[in-house]
C-alpha cells in the first residue's frame, strides 16, 4: 500500500513558509537599477556644464566639458547661451555649481596658466590660427598677416579672419589682440567697442594706434638699435620719441637698413 504525502502536488505556501506571490524577476531588478541617477563622471562625458563667471565683459557665461573650457560668450541670457551652444556642438548643457579651476584667474589676468581648453571639433587650420593668436602677449597686438604666417598659411589672411570670428573661447584665446593689416583695430566677436575696452585695460595706447594707422605707419624702429617692431611691442615702447622712426612696411624698413625685431617678428603683408 502506497502512502500519500499531503505536501506533494500543490503545496500550501503558508504550510511551507514560502511567501505568497510571484518569484522576483532578475531582469526586472536590473531594469529598475537603470532608473538610478547616472554617476557624474558619466554625465560629464555626455553633457557639458555651463556657469556664469565674472570677467572683463558683462554677462559672461562659459561651457566646459571633462576636457576643458569649450565655449565662452557675453551678453546672452541662459536660454540664448544654451541654444547657441547646442546649435554649434549638438550636445546637452547642464548648469554647474562652480567654474572649473583656473578659469576666473585666466579671465582676470589674460593668461591661461594651467587652464585646459576643449577645442575638439575645430579644423586643423582653425586650431593653428587659435594657437598663433594665443601667443600674442597681453598688452600687444598683431595684424592678421602675422597670425596667418604663424599658423603656417601666410597667404590665408582672409581665412584667418573667418577662423578668429569662430573662436569658441574669446578672451581665453585673445583674438581681440588681432588687428587689421593697416593698423586699425578692426572687428571683434563682441563688437568694436568691447575690443577697444579690452585693449585699453591691457594698457594698449588705442589713440596712438589709430593715429599711426591714419598716417600709414605700420612699424616703428629705433635709429640707435636699427631694429623695427610692431608699435605695441614691448621693445617699441621703450624707444624715445627722438629716436623713433616710422615705416609703412617691412620692405621700407629693410631698405633703410633696419632689421626685424626678434620678439614681435614683423612680417610682410600678404
Amino acid at each position: 500500500m502506497t502512502r500519500t504525502d499531503p505536501t506533494r502536488g500543490n503545496r500550501d505556501p503558508a504550510a511551507t513558509g514560502t511567501p505568497a506571490g510571484p518569484l522576483p524577476d532578475p531582469l526586472a531588478g536590473e531594469l529598475a537599477g537603470l532608473a538610478a541617477d547616472a554617476p557624474p563622471s558619466l554625465l560629464d562625458r555626455i553633457a557639458a556644464r555651463r556657469v556664469h563667471v565674472p570677467g572683463p565683459l558683462e554677462g559672461l557665461q562659459v561651457a566646459f566639458t571633462d576636457h576643458g573650457v569649450a565655449y565662452l560668450r557675453a551678453g546672452l541670457d541662459d536660454e540664448e547661451f544654451t541654444a547657441a551652444f547646442r546649435a554649434r556642438f549638438a550636445r546637452p548643457l547642464l548648469p554647474a555649481d562652480r567654474p572649473p579651476a583656473g578659469l576666473v584667474p585666466a579671465l582676470r589676468t589674460g593668461r591661461l596658466g594651467a587652464l585646459r581648453l576643449d577645442l575638439r571639433g575645430l579644423s586643423e587650420f582653425e586650431a593653428a590660427v587659435l594657437r598663433a593668436a594665443a601667443r600674442i602677449p597681453r598688452g600687444q597686438t598683431r595684424p592678421y598677416a602675422w597670425v596667418a604666417r604663424a599658423a603656417g598659411r601666410p597667404k590665408a589672411v582672409r581665412a584667418v579672419g573667418s577662423a578668429l570670428g569662430r573662436n569658441p573661447v574669446p578672451l581665453l584665446i585673445p583674438c581681440h589682440r588681432v588687428t587689421r593689416s593697416d593698423g586699425a583695430l578692426g572687428d571683434y566677436v563682441f563688437g568694436a567697442d568691447a575690443k577697444e575696452r579690452l585693449l585699453r585695460a591691457e594698457d594698449v595706447d588705442v589713440e596712438e594706434a589709430a593715429d599711426l594707422a591714419r598716417r600709414g605707419v605700420r612699424l616703428v624702429g629705433s635709429d640707435t638699435t636699427g631694429i623695427v617692431c610692431y608699435p605695441t611691442c614691448g621693445d617699441a615702447r621703450r624707444i624715445t620719441p627722438g629716436h623713433r622712426r616710422g615705416f609703412r612696411d617691412l620692405a621700407a624698413a629693410r631698405a633703410a637698413g633696419y632689421r626685424p625685431c626678434r620678439h614681435c617678428r614683423p612680417t610682410e603683408p600678404a
